[in-house]
């Protein structure tokens, strides 16, 4: 149950109402008022109130609770996506951060429910949490606690090995090539029956059997295409224990409840600030509480130099497409104008921005909202450049303003939230049953670091070596761990089969 208080109430009905004549359309939206304690714990579940033991929760919470207590960073809002979506207020904030919140918090549920990747999120994911909490538990009390936090650590040093995009489609199921052995293609033809025992002699007929079963296993490939979505690949045939693979499924929808939430980052927040600043100019505040708004917006929506602000370009790219489809600079005739003075003035007054942004809203995600919408007139005016740092001066300079350079830096960023693409080749590598991994190399070598103790991780759930294909120092290099060292082969062909993607 809500526990605001009158004046909150009040407030939220009336900001409520107004979301909705601006057209936006959410679940049923429950706010609940807490004190930054228990706003740092929620925070440190990913917004859940309940969430399975482990101490990566308890280390997130320290760093929350410390960071508010030394002043360093204050939570403002934080929305579940769910059904009723739940949001929380902080106690002590004014009551013009508490409209702003509620404000914000409207544009993200509209967003929740409209935007095609969170189509297929759980909206129930509030009891399916606590669900999971309860299965962890069972199996600390059965195995251990220890036990179970080794494997749950495991498991979530892998957590990135999901395909994001599939997100849209039904769940994986990997099969391996059906090759029915035919007793034809291991014996010769017979004509007569009394002949079969010299021409096709049982130990020899035996022997081109077991022969012709070695070459099919092969020929076979498996998985039959590339697999990026490793872990449902090990939920399926790694050796895992029942309790084992339950946990690994667990902590697999876990990170896919959360991935259209990192896809959309930008565009979600951009969305949500587009109308709590529309929404509170326009309706919501009071004069005395103008110039408090203002610096507040001002501070969430600030871009230093050579950083990204997902809450400052969403907002802003979303009022640039309202603005270009308003006065119709799209289109055939708006691309071919070379005339700098027509394309200043140029407005046809077609009125469509406010419909594209909630078209834009609702089909696109971050790297396709990027990758579509980003112009040069748009990073020229936010000063979004390329920067690196000069050593004489210890400052950052801006190194391009090639807009290609710009979009392509800014895209390469976005794309799989800047993690490696890994996929799985070959799970029965050389016929020795080995995990054949390509990582698709975009100009980054991957960190040793963390690559080791991924393969490690990969071997603990696998229980076979592990075998990664990826670019070194601009050479083609196969790394293995076989459980007790890790070898490097370098690959004097980059060509090599395996390492195609």
């Amino acid at each position: 149950m809500a526990n605001l208080t009158l004046e909150l109430e009040l407030e939220r009905k009336k900001i409520c109402q107004i979301a909705k004549n601006c057209n936006l359309d959410f679940f049923e939206t429950i706010f609940e008022l807490i004190n930054y304690d228990q706003i740092s714990q929620f925070a440190s579940y990913g917004g859940f109130p309940v969430r399975y033991p482990h101490w990566r929760f308890g280390m997130e919470y320290e760093q929350l609770s410390k960071s508010y207590e030394y002043g360093l960073s204050k939570i403002y809002e934080m929305v579940i996506n769910t059904d009723p979506c739940y949001a929380y207020l902080m106690e002590g904030n004014s009551m013009m951060d508490q409209k702003l919140v509620m404000a914000h918090v409207y544009g993200h549920c509209d967003f929740f429910k409209n935007n095609i990747w969170f189509s297929k999120t759980n909206r129930k994911m509030m009891d399916q949490m606590a669900n999971h909490a309860t299965r962890i538990r069972r199996y600390i009390d059965r195995y251990g606690y220890e036990t179970v936090e080794k494997f749950i650590d495991t498991c979530l040093s892998l957590e990135n090995l999901i395909d994001r995009h599939s997100i849209l489609n039904s769940a994986p199921s990997f099969k391996p090539a059906k090759n029915e052995l035919r007793e034809s293609d291991y014996t010769f033809a017979v004509e007569k029956s009394y002949m079969q025992h010299y021409i096709n002699p049982p130990a020899e007929l035996e022997k081109q059997k077991q022969l012709q079963i070695e070459r099919m296993r092969v020929k076979t490939r498996f998985p039959e295409e590339p697999v990026k979505d490793i872990l449902s690949f090990l939920i399926q045939f790694a050796p895992l224990e029942e309790w084992q693979q339950d946990v690994l499924a667990i902590i697999k929808d876990e990170s896919y409840y959360f991935a259209p939430q990192g896809m959309t980052k930008t565009m979600n927040e951009g969305w949500a600030s587009y109308w709590h600043s529309h929404m509170m100019t326009k309706h919501i505040l009071n004069d005395s509480e103008i110039i408090d708004f203002a610096d507040h917006h001002s501070g969430t929506t600030f871009m230093k130099m050579g950083g990204y602000n997902p809450y400052k370009v969403g907002i802003e790219l979303m009022r640039d497409i309202e603005q270009r489809w308003n006065k119709g600079k799209f289109g055939r005739d708006w691309e071919n104008c070379d005339d700098v003075r027509e394309r200043k003035n140029w407005d046809k007054k077609t009125g469509l921005g406010r419909d594209k942004i909630f078209e834009v809203r609702k089909i696109y995600n971050d790297v396709t909202f990027i990758d579509e919408f980003l112009t040069e007139e748009f990073c020229v005016k936010n000063k979004m450049f390329v920067y690196k740092l000069d050593k004489e001066t210890n400052k950052f300079v801006v190194d391009t303003t090639n807009f290609k350079a710009i979009k392509s830096q800014l895209l390469f960023q976005l794309a799989n939230f800047g993690q490696p693409i890994i996929k799985i080749e070959d799970a029965n590598f050389e016929n020795r049953g080995e995990l054949l991994l390509v990582h698709s190399h975009e100009g980054l070598d991957l960190q040793p670091n963390y690559m080791d103790q991924s393969m490690r991780n990969l071997f603990a759930i696998w229980k076979r070596p592990i075998n990664l294909v990826t670019m070194m120092e601009n050479e083609g290099a196969m790394f293995r761990f076989d459980g007790k060292n890790y070898t490097k082969h370098n690959l004097s062909d980059s060509k090599d089969p395996e390492m195609k993607d």
